[in-house]
């Protein structure tokens, strides 16, 4: 009985003592003038609390952080052909001389002869041929094959031979058979003539 009363006694005594504390406004003052704690910093002054106790500690000067020596150090990258750009034009190739072609053939003279028919004159005096020699499209001398003969003949035949013939002859200063008559040799003349139109015909 005497606890039970003492547990009364005192449940009362501190309800009051509570209701006293709470009422009296000084008290919650000096309770709301109390600092409040602050967490206590295990790594010391000046250091942040937040960072990983881990990461090193910033550099107070400002200089960067100088990378470990684990660090992968940067590859370098391989150095490449340099390829050089030759300027238009200049661009030569070397060709392995050909050897000159050689033919069996045996090379073309550039004069040719080409001989007319033989003529009878018209006095029976004989007969006339003529040869002439072409260089390209050009007559440069021209010779008798067959001319009369015997007699008066042989100076008939020599009249017209010196006058037709040879390099300086009259054919080769025409270049045609338009020749002049020799007098006195007209029936050997005109069958010179006629074998030499023949011959150029066939020339040309």
């Amino acid at each position: 009985m005497r606890r039970a009363l003492f547990a009364i006694t005192g449940l009362a005594a501190s309800t009051t003592a509570l209701v006293v504390l709470k009422g009296s406004p000084g008290a919650t003052q000096v309770a709301q003038n109390l600092p409040t704690a602050q967490p206590v910093n295990p790594s010391g002054p000046g250091v942040d609390p937040s960072a990983d106790p881990a990461a090193p500690a910033a550099d107070p000067t400002g200089a960067a952080p100088k990378p470990s020596g684990t660090a992968d150090a940067p590859t370098s990258p391989k150095p490449t052909k340099s390829s050089t750009t030759r300027p238009s034009g200049t661009k030569t190739t070397a060709k392995a001389p050909t050897a000159p072609k050689t033919t069996t053939k045996a090379p073309q003279s550039t004069t040719r002869r080409v001989t007319g028919p033989t003529v009878d004159t018209a006095e029976d005096y004989g007969y006339v041929q003529v040869q002439i020699v072409v260089s390209g499209n050009k007559i440069i001398d021209a010779v008798t094959l067959s001319l009369p003969s015997g007699g008066e003949s042989d100076i008939h035949s020599g009249d017209v031979r010196n006058k037709y013939n040879g390099t300086g002859g009259e054919v080769v200063q025409k270049q045609s058979a338009n020749l002049n008559t020799v007098s006195g040799a007209t029936a050997t003349s005109n069958a010179y003539k006629q074998s030499l139109r023949a011959a150029i015909e066939q020339a040309f």
